[in-house]
């Protein structure tokens, strides 16, 4: 009999085929292709397929002769070898026997259906297709239609069937108040209208704010603390969700936040705004930017290299079956994929010589000269000198933060990385998010339409259930700011109205130590609209890290805000703060503040922002006054 160097040796030969015409094909190196041949080395599986369809050997009849070969290799020296081989051949029997068990085959509708049954609860055809574009479950194709093998379904329920809020409570603890972690929505829901105007990392979900400011009891939440018509204070206002809530619900809002940007993403959000106006200057800018465009070959670039990359990924990235694989550990995904990238650069490098494409800037002074390649910073100006034409001061700053959103998602950098920035990226590469070579953005014009056209569906939203209230962020120092005062300037029947009646309480989520510094992560917004950063004012930083000296700093500052906003509140206030507290610093704030924790909830963090999704909980303190 043959062996498999011979037959592919003897099949090359008839083909009048040298080795390095292989070789180069295949990418395969020479000096191994000759090894194989030989019969001094043994190819892989990969090698073997790439071998036969090149060389159009039958490649069933191949992979069998390869794996004997691999067989006798192991065995040759073993003298229980003739024993090995027979309980091989029954647990192989018994695979086949698993195979046809798991042949039972299910529509995804049928799998849905089957679903919820099995987990008495509802599983959606979404849920479905969900684990088949993720690679949990075999995608199988019958005459056009997608169906799931049954078996491969049980498998993925049982390895779960430990319910996420079991395992979370063993590493957590019981005292976790699951009932907080508004399981059932989903992020469509936790993300509604204009609380997706701009990302925001470290934002609590709106669900978690309206429980606290509504009207509703229940075993946990036994009295109501906030009404229509009440004041609520957030001194840590981020992008605005206490206030957008409080909006909803009827409960006028002031909030207030250190950075400049914070304070413009909180406003946009309340604003009323003339919603034609709005889509008026979004359609004048975007032809603008297209007119702009038409001097340029960029978009004609990244059309023929998303053609290039589709054809590529196709090939060598199918969904759902590459992903299928990469979990069962059949494909080395780090191998693969950076074989794989570098062989689809020289295609990308071709492209880039011919329409001349600058992939960086000539400096790197600022985040906007390191981040973006020079078409994307050329349009991003481009599109910042048109808003700054427009009159209507409100449409001004709406669309300001659609092109900060717009140029947050055209960073040069990988999918992976775009909440938390690694190095710019200007070339083709593997991306794991996605399981397929990906390219930086060489245009905004995409995110630009997309974003435009989704804010102005959301404004559209919350319009209809916003309610008459005052509600203003201010831009200043928590710890020290005269509210009344800032609010004379903005809204003076606001400040009035806060002399008059007081605040309620507070509801806010303090900065975690040493976690975010929270004017950096909007860097390019910074620079873009000249806003004065105050990086020095913010408590709790990442640049200050989380030693001893920091806790100390920590408490101190978020002590300091509560004394500083007790001027403005009610005798019988009520402050909700959510924090995670693992250094137990939040008793000793409420000690320096001459406050008391009342009440603490313990809550898991279902949705977070981060590549971590670990069982996480923070805790919502309840204070009062001694």
């Amino acid at each position: 009999m043959k062996t498999t160097g011979e037959i592919l040796r003897e099949r090359r030969k008839q083909k009048g085929l040298l080795l390095r015409h292989i070789s180069a094909q295949l990418n395969i190196d020479t000096a191994i292709l000759s090894k194989i041949e030989r019969g001094e080395r043994q190819a892989t599986r990969e090698q073997i397929i790439k071998l036969a369809e090149f060389l159009e050997i039958n490649k069933e009849a191949l992979i069998v002769q390869y794996l004997s070969e691999k067989i006798l290799y192991e065995l040759k020296d073993e003298d229980l070898s003739i024993q090995a081989l027979k309980v091989a051949e029954k647990t192989i029997k018994y695979k086949v026997e698993k195979t046809k068990k798991m042949s039972e085959l299910l529509s995804i509708k049928e799998a849905s259906l089957w679903a919820r049954e099995y987990l008495n609860k509802n599983v959606t055809t979404s849920n479905i297709s969900y684990l088949i574009q993720y690679g949990r479950i075999k995608k199988i194709e019958d005459n056009g239609s997608t169906q799931v093998i049954k078996e491969e379904l049980i498998d993925y329920y049982k390895d779960r069937k430990k319910s996420r809020q079991e395992e979370w409570k063993e590493q957590l603890g019981e005292d976790l108040n699951w009932a907080l972690s508004f399981e059932q929505y989903k992020e469509a829901e936790t993300t509604k209208h204009v609380h997706r105007l701009h990302p925001y990392k470290g934002k609590f979900i709106p669900q978690l704010v309206e429980y606290f400011l509504d009207n509703h009891t229940d075993k946990f939440k036994k009295e109501v603390y906030f009404k229509p018509g009440d004041i609520v204070y957030d001194p840590f206002c981020g992008s605005g969700t206490t206030m957008v809530q409080a909006c909803e619900l009827g409960i006028h809002a002031v909030g207030n936040d250190v950075s400049a940007f914070n304070a413009l993403i909180s406003n946009c959000k309340v604003t009323k705004y003339n919603l034609f106006d709005v889509q008026t200057e979004i359609i004048r800018i975007s032809k603008a930017l297209k007119l702009f465009l038409a001097d340029h070959k960029t978009i004609e670039f990244e059309d023929r290299l998303l053609a290039e990359l589709y054809t590529f990924n196709k090939k060598y990235f199918p969904v759902p079956e590459y992903k299928y694989k990469v979990k069962r550990k059949e494909i080395d995904e780090k191998s693969y994929g950076a074989e794989k990238e570098k062989e689809f650069f020289p295609t990308f490098n071709k492209l880039v010589n011919e329409y001349n494409i600058k992939l960086r800037q000539d400096k790197e002074d600022s985040f906007l000269d390191k981040w973006y390649t020079q078409h994307i910073r050329d349009e991003i100006q481009f599109v910042f000198d048109e808003i700054k034409k427009i009159n209507n001061s409100n449409t001004k700053k709406i669309l300001s933060v659609i092109l900060s959103r717009t140029i947050r998602s055209c960073r040069a950098t990988t999918h992976s990385d775009l909440a938390t920035l690694l190095e710019p990226i200007t070339a083709t590469y593997y991306c794991k998010k996605h399981g397929k070579i990906c390219k930086p953005l060489f245009s905004i014009l995409k995110w630009w339409e997309t974003y435009s056209k989704d804010t102005l569906k959301r404004l559209v939203q919350f319009d209809k259930l916003r309610k008459e209230s005052f509600h203003t962020c201010l831009t200043g120092d928590s710890r020290n700011i005269d509210i009344v005062e800032g609010l004379k300037k903005r809204n003076p029947d606001f400040a009035k109205l806060v002399e008059a009646q007081k605040i309620q309480g507070i509801f806010s989520s303090p900065p975690y130590v040493g976690l975010i510094d929270y004017h950096e992560q909007h860097a390019y917004a910074y620079d873009l609209f000249g806003f004065t950063r105050k990086d020095e004012l913010e408590i709790g930083p990442l640049f200050k890290g989380q030693g001893r000296e920091a806790q100390e700093s920590y408490i101190q500052g978020i002590s300091d805000v509560l004394n500083n906003a007790k001027k403005y509140l009610v005798d019988d206030y009520d402050i909700f703060l959510v924090a995670n507290d693992k250094y137990n610093m939040y008793p000793t704030i409420a000690e320096y503040a001459g406050m008391q924790i009342v009440n603490q909830y313990k809550r898991p963090v279902l949705n977070r922002t981060e590549k971590d999704k670990g069982a996480y909980a923070e805790i919502i303190f309840h204070l009062k006054s001694k």
